[in-house]
């Protein structure tokens, strides 16, 4: 009777799991790889333009990943500036302070940050973060991967600044949402 109930419930279960939106996603397919320190996967440096002047380099791409997540390490050159506060609707994101001092705000709640501190930013909750101190770096992982790899390499393409309207269009254009100006540091 009990490998009956057993059988049974594997065979309800099942089709339940796979129907889930929570199911995870194969790995893409390949060979494991090493990114060595002060490089970027494949798009090198990314410089970028626009919200600040930090440099990104992809550890782990959402192409690496098939979408799973990406990686990012962040080497920060903007003091007193960051993001506008905004809302990923369908990623989260993780932020490891790896040098200086930063700020940031989840929902209605702020923080600030310094080397060895991570925080976690929850998706559809409005966030922003400044950089306080002169320089600074951080590890930034997003999951799902989202469209934040293309967003980093279109600021970093950019050619002119960008009016408040554009820079809505392009973080919208990126599955983001603007809703508020950037941190200022209390």
């Amino acid at each position: 009777m009990k490998r009956r109930k057993f059988l049974l419930s594997i065979a309800t279960g099942v089709p339940a799991v796979a129907a889930s939106p929570f199911h995870l996603k194969a790995a893409a397919p390949g060979k494991g790889f090493k990114v060595a320190a002060g490089e970027g996967r494949i798009h090198g440096h990314i410089r970028l333009k626009g919200v600040n002047a930090n440099i990104l380099d992809l550890k782990i791409s959402g192409k690496d990943t098939a979408g799973g997540l990406a990686i990012f390490e962040q080497i920060s050159q903007s003091p007193n500036r960051g993001t506008p506060l905004h809302i990923h609707s369908t990623q989260d994101e993780v932020f490891y302070v790896l040098e200086g001092e930063y700020y940031f705000q989840v929902g209605e709640e702020k923080y600030k940050l310094r080397t060895g501190d991570s925080i976690f930013l929850p998706r559809n909750i409005p966030h922003a973060w400044t950089q306080v101190s002169q320089k600074g770096k951080m590890t930034v992982t997003v999951q799902p991967a989202g469209k934040l790899e293309e967003f980093f390499v279109a600021l970093a393409s950019l050619t002119k600044e960008l009016t408040p309207t554009e820079m809505t269009q392009i973080f919208a254009a990126h599955d983001m949402r603007i809703v508020g100006p950037p941190l200022a540091v209390d």
